[in-house]
């Protein structure tokens, strides 16, 4: 590989705003363009920061304040993963099992959906996605503008996700518009979101309640067939899980992904070396979830406690951006750069603790076909001259749309 270069081309924040430290917002412009100076002046200045905006809350920035908060299920529920808006009364909280579970009733909520998270299971979705890629790519045409983004990384998890969970192809362009509305739309507009989960919530009621999906090989007619020897296991149950599946199978992983992209065309040396040696994807992957982990997830204090030197209260939401773990140079030597064949590369991209993601398969494999598709058919790209690229902000980060120029002489076409 060539010199790893850093990842952004933002200097880090040496003096954060003196307002942040008690009234930080996850929507700030500066913060969602370049997250990663934000954390790295926090550490030297408020590692843990406080807002009463936008429902309120205790953000973090260091990786032993993070894992110390994520390895501790009995003080800090996850109840609700949110990181903005209300915070929800116990009892009245969106129940997504297992990630909304906690201890004892979380491990019996894993335990029903690991099987179908397993590596051999996975690999059966992986000419699915290859499929999927080697589609969207030929639908572009002779086309050399397009949005990496909306024309390519958001419609694969779309199209695997729908089926793991067994569901109808034709209903693939509603989950889509949902997904949308819900988590991105929805993050600063709370009716928005409101109406989208009452739509998805009602989707997957119907269907689940019609047995339709009966015997299938999907989540929900795996869970349906193990009703009869598990009377917990009721239709809401089964809801709740499968519309974690929807979410968090789809925003997840298509902000990584458009991350990756973005990072291809804006560090063409890191372009040209990857594209000129496919066996190097797998490692990149895990170098690029490092530097680009999407998530941001929510956790509610059930007693008092330190977070450092911080006290937190009963019902204070705690945000730990996965993100700003890998990027602390307490554990990561160079963390702001790009080091495909890192080694010892043990990034949080995917959680940690007994809510480390039990899809990080499914994601992993997902990424890295999309990826070595793109590059089998695209192996020369850039960012569109001029492009300003705006990002998702609250649980998930990603580009929200990509231009990207295409250069035809090297564009392969399908690839056969």
């Amino acid at each position: 590989m060539t010199e790893p270069t850093r990842s952004t081309r933002h200097a880090p924040v040496k003096s954060l705003p003196t307002a942040w430290a008690r009234d930080y917002d996850l929507y700030d412009p500066a913060y969602l363009e370049n997250p990663a100076a934000v954390w790295d002046g926090m550490r030297g200045q408020c590692p843990v920061a406080h807002t009463e905006r936008r429902g309120g809350g205790y953000l973090l920035s260091r990786h032993q304040d993070i894992t110390a908060v994520a390895l501790d299920p009995a003080t800090f529920s996850s109840r609700a993963g949110e990181v903005t808006g209300p915070v929800p009364e116990p009892g009245r909280e969106l129940s997504l099992p297992p990630v909304t579970s906690d201890p004892p009733a979380h491990a019996a909520d894993r335990r029903l959906l690991m099987p179908l998270f397993t590596k051999p299971a996975v690999a059966r979705y992986e000419q699915l996605t290859r499929d999927t890629a080697a589609e969207l790519i030929a639908g572009f045409g002779e086309r050399t503008l397009i949005d990496g983004a909306g024309e390519y990384a958001r419609d694969i998890p779309v199209v695997v996700t729908s089926r793991m969970l067994g569901l109808p192809p034709q209903d693939q362009a509603r989950f889509h518009t949902w997904t949308v509305r819900m988590l991105k739309d929805g993050a600063e507009d709370h009716k928005v979101r409101a109406e989208a989960v009452r739509a998805i919530r009602d989707y997957l009621t119907d269907l689940v309640r019609s047995g339709s999906l009966a015997g299938s090989d999907g989540v929900i007619g795996h869970l349906l067939a193990r009703q009869p020897d598990d009377p917990t296991l009721s239709h809401e149950r089964i809801v709740g899980m499968s519309f974690l599946m929807l979410i968090a199978g789809i925003d997840t992983t298509w902000s990584a992904l458009g991350s990756i992209l973005w990072h291809l065309a804006t560090h063409q040396e890191h372009r040209a070396a990857i594209a000129a040696d496919p066996g190097s994807v797998p490692a990149a992957v895990d170098e690029f979830l490092r530097l680009y982990a999407p998530v941001t997830i929510g956790r509610i204090v059930t007693a008092p406690a330190s977070i450092g030197e911080t006290r937190v209260c009963p019902g204070d939401r705690i945000v730990l951006p996965w993100a700003a773990a890998n990027h602390d140079p307490d554990v990561c030597d160079r963390p702001g750069e790009f080091i495909a064949d890192r080694p010892r590369n043990r990034h949080l991209a995917f959680g940690v603790g007994i809510h480390r993601c039990l899809g990080a398969h499914l994601a992993h494999m997902e990424l890295r076909v999309s990826l070595t598709e793109w590059l089998r058919r695209i192996p020369d790209f850039a960012l569109a001259p001029g492009a300003v690229v705006e990002w998702t902000g609250g649980n998930t980060r990603g580009p929200k749309a990509l231009p990207l120029v295409i250069h035809r002489a090297t564009h392969t076409g399908t690839g056969g």
